[in-house]
């Protein structure tokens, strides 16, 4: 606690009012290697090429250039709108060949990588390194065969849970648990992405599953983007215990850059102002009950602004930010933190940042706090390209 109580006085210290030089090149020369980027939905319900500069949502590939990001997950997302009549398969599917489409438009500037090597590589040449990522459930069963298609179509990363919705085989954080935790079926799941070579995503699970999952997988898992319970008190975040485990076993925490994780107060503010938590399903199976999978694509297909703005009393600063990354470090070591930023999955970023092309500020505020750079770069991408090359391998 004392530790973290100086965390939040040092947090308090103004940050620069511009970028410094040393930020700006020790940002350039590190690998930013960002565990949760949502790219794929948006030109899926709208068209277009993520190659071109939008004035709206928070990401596409000049800003994230801007921000010099080198290789992510780029992560697409299977919403529960589509589980209610079970087009989560057919969904999945339609998502990858999207997928494919973009990065054949931009094939100047990113290309899939399919382990570490193809990351080495792919930098090295000055493109952007995009790691297929889903968020959601591939299939409510757990089907393996389908398992080891998308794994064949180029899948290396895969949420263990439905999202916020509980499958047939993993509870969820954030919905009524059915398994306590893991059925027999769920560790086996596990241990056919440890054969294949897939990154297993515990966010969105629920602590049972979190648990189980780090004691069954024979590998490193990730929880590409998430916060600390002991931060703010909502299931959707990891528990000191459950952190704990994940780092003994080589894991990575990604830390989600929204203010609702991680700040309290914009937590209180946000669930005030909608009447209700950002994770609440409850609603989504009579809204997408016998609906077509066409009308299911206009109910998800939402506009890709940034969360709910707030006041900027409400907002916190990228230190304090910076100073919840630290509470891990004091719990688990400097090994054991990625980033897992979720832009344009709706965060409300900490002041002064507002989309991807504003990450060297995290780079500035970890300076301003006497952060080494090998931390620095630990942080940025070195922790999680060491668990992608040792899952992948």
């Amino acid at each position: 606690m004392l530790r973290f109580a100086l965390a939040l006085l040092l947090a308090a210290i103004p940050l620069a009012a511009q970028l410094s030089d040393a930020a700006k090149k020790l940002h350039a020369d590190a690998l930013v290697f960002d565990g949760h980027v949502h790219l794929i939905n948006r030109q899926f319900y709208e068209g277009g090429s993520m190659g071109d500069r939008h004035d709206n949502g928070q990401v596409d590939l000049p800003r994230m250039k801007e921000g010099g990001v080198d290789a992510f997950f780029m992560s697409m997302f299977t919403s529960e709108g589509y589980y209610v009549s079970r087009f989560e398969t057919k969904q999945t599917l339609r998502l990858i060949d999207q997928a494919y489409r973009q990065l054949a438009l931009n094939k100047d500037k990113v290309e899939l990588a399919l382990n570490g090597a193809d990351i080495d590589r792919i930098t090295a040449s000055g493109k952007m390194a995009a790691v297929m990522d889903l968020e959601g459930s591939f299939d409510l069963d757990g089907d393996l065969a389908v398992l080891r298609m998308l794994y064949k179509l180029g899948l290396r990363s895969a949420q263990l849970p439905a999202h916020n919705w509980t499958n047939n085989y993993a509870d969820s954080c954030c919905a009524e648990p059915k398994w306590s935790g893991l059925t027999e079926h769920g560790k086996d799941v596990i241990r056919e992405m440890n054969r294949l070579g897939m990154v297993i995503n515990i966010s969105h699970s629920s602590d049972e599953t979190t648990a189980q999952a780090i004691a069954t997988s024979e590998d490193p898992l990730v929880a590409t983007h998430h916060g600390l319970r002991s931060v703010n008190d909502i299931p959707r975040l990891m528990t000191d215990e459950n952190l704990r485990a994940l780092a003994a076993k080589g894991g990575v925490i990604g830390f989600h850059i929204g203010n609702s994780f991680h700040n309290p107060k914009y937590h209180a503010w946000r669930t005030k102002r909608s009447g209700r938590a950002f994770w609440d399903t409850s609603g989504v199976f009579d809204r997408y009950r016998d609906k077509t999978i066409e009308e299911v694509d206009k109910m998800a297909g939402k506009g890709y602004s940034a969360g709910p703005r707030a006041p900027d009393d409400v907002r916190f600063a990228v230190g304090d930010w910076i100073a919840v990354v630290e509470k891990a470090i004091d719990l688990v070591g400097e090994d054991h933190v990625a980033l897992g930023s979720d832009f344009d999955g709706g965060p409300t970023p900490p002041k002064p940042m507002e989309t991807i092309s504003d990450l060297p500020w995290l780079t500035q505020a970890m300076l301003d706090r006497g952060w080494s750079e090998t931390r620095i770069k630990k942080f940025l991408g070195g922790n999680l390209l060491r668990v992608f090359r040792q899952v992948t391998r």
